[in-house]
């Protein structure tokens, strides 16, 4: 669309993770075997949920759809990161960005939702073990994880929205290696203060209130925790949460570092490595986190294998 002399821009330019010729062919290796990782873990996680009927309870439920998530999420910014890292014109197109900044601001909001819903299924498996099962049950896990796919919803249609609404007639370059809102906003020719508002709102309801439930919900868990009189109960009990604050510890930790840090060229050099970690990293650590460290997973996993080769040896 144009407005008087105005032409809207068709498609913007990336600057990508680097311009040195020297490492990008090593730095497309590396997010390569991290991508397929991450494929395969998430993958893999999911389908051993879904096998293993010891595994059919919530916290494994949330876990399969935070698994889910982060395949979607790794794969909605990695691909396009690998061919940027082998061609020289690092072109998107205008509704291609739309698009990436659409699923990828209603994944990253799911996932604030989920890894939320995931510590509130904590507080009530060790605060209140007996209700457990009443509390936590089939009806309202299904509805935590809607909630949180319409919270992402409402996120990515105010994501889009903005972007649609705004006029692009200066540079096209994004110093970043996909589309974000941020930049674009420091981009647009139109006024954005009201959309700086109404993305800032989001922002800051979404991480409050999600931050708030993992906060709150672990203050509980410790002080439940402090109170148990056995060493191995208390180890016991510190084990089934740990993973989940280690994820935790690493989302929203990257996710506060890329958002709070001034806009600064010292920083923004700093954001593209973070903003890895954030978006191409954390993905696959997930599955690893959990796997490495839960018990009942590992058990799983040798279940299966142990039944993959009993079905080899039959045939």
């Amino acid at each position: 669309m144009g407005t008087g002399n105005c032409t809207q821009v068709s498609e913007f330019i990336l600057i990508g993770f680097t311009d040195r010729p020297e490492i990008q062919a090593p730095l497309f290796v590396l997010f390569l075997v991290i991508y397929v990782i991450t494929l395969v873990g998430n993958l893999g996680m999911i389908m051993i949920v879904r096998i293993d009927s010891q595994l059919r309870t919530p916290m494994y439920f949330f876990l399969s759809n935070l698994s889910l998530v982060d395949f979607c999420y790794s794969t909605v910014i990695t691909p396009k990161m690998l061919a940027d890292l082998l061609i020289e014109r690092k072109a998107i197109s205008y509704t291609a960005c739309a698009t990436q900044i659409c699923i990828f601001s209603q994944l990253d909001v799911m996932e604030c939702f989920l890894l939320a819903t995931m510590a509130y299924d904590r507080y009530v498996a060790i605060c209140n073990p007996l209700l457990f099962k009443a509390v936590m049950c089939p009806r309202l896990c299904v509805q935590l994880v809607a909630g949180s796919f319409l919270a992402g919803c409402v996120n990515a249609i105010a994501q889009t929205t903005v972007m649609l609404t705004l006029t692009f007639c200066g540079s096209n370059i994004i110093d970043l290696f996909f589309c974000d809102i941020s930049p674009l906003l420091s981009l647009s020719s139109s006024d954005s203060s009201i959309n700086h508002i109404v993305l800032l709102t989001l922002a800051s309801l979404t991480g409050m209130f999600t931050s708030l439930i993992v906060l709150i919900s672990y203050i509980f868990i410790f002080n439940a925790i402090l109170r148990i009189h056995s060493a191995e109960s208390k180890r016991k009990a510190f084990n089934t949460c740990a993973s989940h604050l280690m994820a935790v510890s690493i989302f929203y930790g990257t996710g506060l570092f890329i958002y709070l840090q001034p806009s600064t060229k010292y920083s923004r050099s700093q954001d593209k490595v973070v903003s890895v970690f954030y978006t191409v990293v954390t993905p696959m650590l997930n599955p690893l986190i959990y796997s490495l460290r839960n018990k009942e997973m590992k058990d799983a996993m040798r279940r299966v294998m142990e039944r993959k080769k009993f079905s080899i040896s039959i045939n």
